[in-house]
């Protein structure tokens, strides 16, 4: 780490402030980065609804996963190297050139004419997202000092929960009403309005001094991350058909990291800065935050078959039942960002709610088959609260630790680890579930299989003899699939522990 990565920055935020000068620099910052954050949260998630009216429309039924994919890999490649850019070149120019990329990409979306051309804005929607997500957390970090933070971050992570599990809805709303173009037309407003809010935040000069990107580093990473997600989305389909492709990405992407470590290593400005993501404050906060995400989207991934295939959920129903998960991840969000205002406490406060997240999920793996749906909404909402207290935690220890100068690498690489952990672990859940029924009945497994793969609309195809052996099969499936969500629930909470900066 050099003098310039840890040198001061006059333009950030006091130790302390009083309360005026807070809510003076609240009203500056959190109106113009919410809708940004707001957006990047429902770009993800808007599309689910319309996949099926897509694949009809454009004639892509077996290529539609990419409408995600895309969008995951450009989102992933875009944290470390918006965030890169806005410590050199100023936080708030590089969200405005985000929100622009984002536009740009669902204009481009909304008027695909064949499907290359809509896998070419969501790459775009994808970059800019990616952009908005890191950029957010690093300039409400720019505003305040902090031990003031956690409110603000939390106010944030309350957006972003929110705001992704009304995606569906949203999208399905919009689709049914208008067509799947109009999900794509509905965010160039939306764009708009916070491109102008955003024009509202104060600016302030990024390090500068002759900065230059490190652009074989972005290539590397591109080539480590591309493959590596791939590899990941391929095991997902649960088939044994599907893992020699997945070996030979993962082979390719194992490459690409080794000469990207290389790479960063020489580099003058590394798009990585190794010797400070190696730091061990911020290895175990990288490491619980995406061992926390994780486990919460891959519950989420998989949550609705189980609901409509065990427990008999209508669609509606099932979508109902993610809104404790939406509500438990706010309230636990702010309720740790307000404990780390008063007590200065941070990752005691993880731990804590981990635990308890921990905790929740092992009574579901156990209780779940005689759970009323009421006391299951409420355990649910207890793992996502305990959940949401890492969630700030993780994000300002890393932002400390990481020094004024690295505010965006800092909140960059806390991206991407949730990124990476979700994909790691929806693979890892989805492999618990499969095993567990190939060990049982594999014709089980076969229809679990095309489930995954078609959807919640292929239970009313099935005969009532291959809809009780799936539900009875997945039962036993379930239990191991949330026992696996404790088990980085709690390797998440043993982090939280484990990590040296305790007070912020």
């Amino acid at each position: 780490m050099t003098a310039r990565d840890t040198a001061p920055d006059p333009a950030l935020p006091a130790a302390s402030m009083t309360p005026a000068a807070l809510r003076a620099a609240f009203f500056r910052s959190f109106p113009g980065v919410a809708p940004a954050i707001i957006l990047a949260a429902i770009d993800q998630t808007i599309v689910a609804t319309a996949l099926p009216a897509i694949a009809g429309s454009l004639g892509v039924v077996d290529r539609i996963a990419w409408v995600v994919v895309a969008w995951l890999i450009a989102a992933t490649i875009a944290a470390p190297v918006f965030g890169r850019l806005g410590d050199a070149f100023g936080r708030r120019r590089l969200l405005l050139a985000a929100l622009l990329v984002q536009a740009a990409g669902a204009a481009v979306s909304a008027g695909a004419p064949a499907f290359g051309w809509l896998l070419l804005g969501r790459v775009l929607q994808g970059f800019g997202a990616g952009g908005l997500a890191t950029l957010s957390m690093a300039l409400i970090a720019e505003a305040v000092p902090p031990r003031e933070r956690g409110r603000f971050q939390a106010w944030i992570v309350a957006c972003f929960t929110t705001a992704s599990c009304l995606g569906p809805l949203l999208g399905g709303w919009l689709t049914g009403g208008f067509g799947w173009r109009a999900v794509f037309w509905a965010m160039l407003p939306a764009s708009t309005f916070a491109f102008a809010l955003a024009l509202r935040i104060p600016a302030r000069p990024g390090s500068g001094g002759g900065f230059r990107l490190d652009l074989l580093g972005v290539l590397l990473f591109a080539g480590f991350v591309t493959p590596a997600l791939l590899a990941l989305q391929a095991l997902q389909r649960l088939s044994p058909a599907a893992l020699p492709g997945a070996l030979a990405l993962a082979a390719v992407a194992a490459l690409a990291l080794v000469l990207l470590l290389r790479q960063e290593r020489r580099a003058r400005d590394p798009l990585l800065p190794l010797p400070l993501l190696s730091e061990p404050t911020i290895l175990r906060s990288n490491l619980l935050t995406g061992c926390a995400h994780g486990a919460l989207v891959g519950l989420i991934t998989f949550l609705p078959i189980w609901l409509q295939s065990v427990r008999g959920l209508t669609p509606a129903e099932a979508g109902l039942m993610l809104l404790p998960l939406s509500l438990g991840g706010g309230i636990g969000g702010l309720t740790a960002g307000r404990l780390m205002t008063s007590t200065g406490l941070g990752m005691p406060i993880a731990g804590v709610g981990l635990g308890l997240a921990a905790a929740s999920l092992l009574a579901v793996a156990w209780l779940a088959p005689v759970l009323p749906t009421l006391w299951l909404g409420l355990l649910l909402a207890l793992v996502s609260g305990g959940m949401g207290c890492s969630y700030p935690v993780s994000q300002i220890t890393v932002q400390v630790a990481a020094g004024p100068a690295r505010l965006g690498a800092a909140a960059g690489s806390v991206q991407f680890s949730r990124t990476l952990g979700a994909a790691i672990a929806a693979t890892l859940l989805g492999a618990l579930i499969f095993g567990t029924l190939a060990a049982g009945d594999p014709v089980v497994a076969s229809l679990f299989a095309r489930l995954v793969r078609e959807g919640p609309r292929l239970l009313p195809m099935l005969g009532e003899a291959e809809r009780a052996a799936l539900r009875s099969g997945l039962t036993e499936a379930f239990r191991a699939a949330f026992g696996g969500a404790a088990v980085l629930a709690l390797a998440a909470c043993w982090l939280a522990w484990r990590v040296p900066v305790r007070r912020i």
